[in-house]
């Protein structure tokens, strides 16, 4: 299991990539990988 997770700031600039129209399929690919490494309050 990865215990790194995405700090808030880079969380921050993917969730802008992922909300640009004009972002590669790539940048939004990076940026998905990226929030779904985010620590998030529930729990599972």
């Amino acid at each position: 299991m990865n215990k790194r997770q995405t700090s808030k700031p880079v969380a921050s600039k993917a969730s802008k990539v992922l909300k640009d129209p004009k972002a590669s399929k790539d940048a939004k690919s990076a940026a998905g990988s990226a929030l779904s490494q985010t620590k998030t309050g529930k729990k599972k």
